[in-house]
């Protein structure tokens, strides 16, 4: 057992913790001796892994007591794998305290710094206080680009909060979305996957992990135009866009002028008429204002 501990890395105390649960095989009796052979060698990285990907002890006992029963253990540790591997291509880096504080204007604030580690924006390196790592270093660039352009940093630090609240329900919403409707049929059966089912699925979360984020850039840039166009146009207070020309407004008039118009354009060319006459009614005045005090009224006939 010494021996088994040394090569496994693990402690005699875990090795007979393992053997009382049934994780680990009772060792071959040879007379007075134990003897461990490479099973219970490859048995012991099985079960460091799967403890590594989170899963519980129990868990771990099912899956390996599947794999004893020859259904087979691989497919679903490559399912495991896929969907516990990085959703994203951005890589980790890492950042000194004192390029972090250039980052933010100089300054030291330890506070900043604590949320920002508590929001997993920042990871502390063990064993080295000057330096932290960066998960997502696009996701730092945003809070330094909001930074430099007048946002405090605990209202950037709200916003993300406030965002992950949101994002978390479209992911939870797309991740109930496709069980339903494509993995329903590997995770309900009355029986563990197989090996090749293992397989299929873990080739549909390859194929389908980019197309949450696809929808989500698609949906957010349609929204987001929309909404800065509508606030753009608000506090301008124009009414009118470069995009969408003039806005329309509906005005009361009385029957007895529509009737007037009628008899004179005919029915179908009334709004138009109206549309022209109000026109030629703001250029006139446009133009009277333009004139010099006491100089005759501008007429539009003879202006051509």
């Amino acid at each position: 057992m010494e021996d088994l501990a040394h090569l496994s890395g693990a402690t005699v105390r875990t090795i007979r913790a393992y053997q009382d649960r049934g994780l680990l095989p009772r060792p071959e009796r040879r007379g007075r001796a134990n003897v461990y052979t490479d099973v219970h060698l490859a048995r012991l990285g099985q079960i460091a892994d799967l403890l590594g990907r989170g899963y519980g002890l129990a868990s771990i006992k099912e899956l390996l007591e599947a794999w004893d029963a020859g259904k087979g253990l691989g497919g679903v540790l490559g399912l495991v794998a896929e969907v516990d591997g990085p959703w994203t291509d951005e890589e980790a880096v890492r950042i000194s305290r004192a390029e972090l504080e250039r980052r933010f204007g100089g300054g030291s604030d330890d506070a900043a710094v604590a949320e920002a580690v508590e929001l997993g924006v920042l990871e502390p390196v063990p064993g080295d206080a000057d330096f932290f790592l960066v998960p997502s270093p696009q996701e730092l660039a945003v809070a330094v680009e909001l930074y430099a352009s007048g946002v405090p940093l605990s209202a950037i630090s709200s916003h993300l909060r406030e965002l992950r609240v949101q994002v978390e329900h479209i992911a939870s919403r797309f991740l109930e979305f496709t069980t339903e409707h494509v993995f329903a049929r590997y995770l309900d059966g009355p029986h563990r996957p197989t090996d090749a089912d293992a397989a299929e699925a873990a080739s549909l979360v390859r194929r389908l992990r980019p197309l949450a984020q696809q929808t989500v850039d698609a949906e957010l840039a349609r929204a987001m135009r929309l909404f800065a166009n509508r606030s753009l146009r608000r506090h301008l207070g124009t009414g009118e866009s470069r995009r969408t020309g003039p806005t329309s407004r509906s005005v009361a008039v009385p029957k007895e002028t529509i009737r007037a118009v009628e008899e004179l354009v005919g029915p179908g060319r009334v709004a138009a008429f109206v549309a022209l006459a109000v026109e030629r009614e703001v250029r006139a005045r446009a133009l009277d204002a333009l004139m010099p005090k006491g100089a005759p009224p501008a007429d539009l006939d003879e202006q051509g």
